[in-house]
């Protein structure tokens, strides 16, 4: 029992809030918002006309990060009870029972309007409605599919490349086609990304009932074809503005194309869990490396 001759030491009630705001950052998904805020600054820079706005951008940021961050937290309340029973989400703050799911409820939806409202205010309405879209699509949609189609990964690339038009939106006010072609790009990415993981952790997926994979690909050959059909038609995509960016924009394009390539045709040749894992570190490679290469042919 602890009275008030024998308190808490300090340094333990520190550590137990250190501990409790930890969870907090965890559940925002910290990995996946370092991706969401690169490709909304490429889709902020390439829909500015004129010079850089520094403040409008790290508005949007701000705005986009808090929306992602709370479109994180309510995914893992969400999904609390299937986290628990797979080994690579188990340890979560939720299905550990390190937070309660009203912590997280509140948590999640206290970030996501400040987010919503932020862009609103702080870039414009356009930004702010494609935010919340996003968000959205990916609880409504995605989520609940998870456990019910394949089809989810294409219908979660949706809003998987809503952050290009958020930026693009936030900088020029509007969508145009070049902020479609971005959206393209990061549209057909998720395909080889995505696919790849649910290829690791196949296992894992179907011990929670999420049907990421379809029922009848029992030797993943299906889903390797796929990752390869989707990675060409990427490649191929990243190529279309070579007419007016030239020869260097090509030969960039193609080398990056080349790269994610050599690793997806060697999973194409072989159901291996260490290649599908290095399709998806080829893959967070290869688009930072494309964005930039659009950015400097701006």
């Amino acid at each position: 029992m602890v009275t008030s001759a024998n308190p808490i030491p300090r340094h333990i009630a520190r550590r137990g809030l250190t501990a409790k705001l930890r969870d907090y950052y965890t559940l925002t998904k910290p990995e996946v918002n370092l991706l969401i805020l690169m490709t909304t600054s490429a889709g902020y820079y390439l829909g500015t006309h004129g010079s850089l706005n520094v403040v409008g951008l790290v508005n949007t940021l701000l705005g986009t990060l808090l929306v992602a961050s709370g479109t994180a937290t309510l995914n893992q309340w969400m999904e609390r009870v299937w986290d628990g029973k797979m080994r690579r989400t188990a340890s979560r703050p939720l299905p550990a029972g390190r937070l309660s799911t009203r912590e997280a409820f509140w948590f999640g939806s206290i970030l996501s309007t400040l987010g919503g409202l932020y862009l609103a205010v702080m870039t414009n309405q356009l930004a702010a409605l494609l935010a919340v879209l996003t968000l959205l699509s990916y609880l409504l949609i995605y989520t609940p599919l998870k456990r019910k189609t394949p089809l989810c990964t294409l219908l979660g690339a949706f809003p998987g490349a809503m952050p290009t038009l958020i930026g693009w939106a936030a900088a020029s006010g509007r969508i145009d086609s070049a902020a479609w072609f971005l959206f393209a790009i990061l549209f057909l990415w998720q395909f080889p990304h995505f696919l790849a993981i649910a290829l690791m952790y196949q296992e894992d997926y179907d011990r929670a009932g999420y049907r990421m994979l379809p029922s009848f690909d029992v030797d993943s050959r299906f889903t390797r074809a796929e990752i390869l059909g989707f990675t060409v038609v990427l490649v191929l995509t990243t190529l279309l503005p070579t007419v007016h960016a030239g020869l260097p924009y090509l030969a960039a394009m193609l080398l990056a194309g080349a790269f994610l390539l050599y690793h997806v045709v060697r999973l194409t040749k072989s159901a291996s869990k260490t290649l599908a894992s290095r399709v998806v570190h080829a893959s967070v490679i290869y688009l930072p490396f494309v964005l930039v290469i659009i950015a400097w042919k701006r």
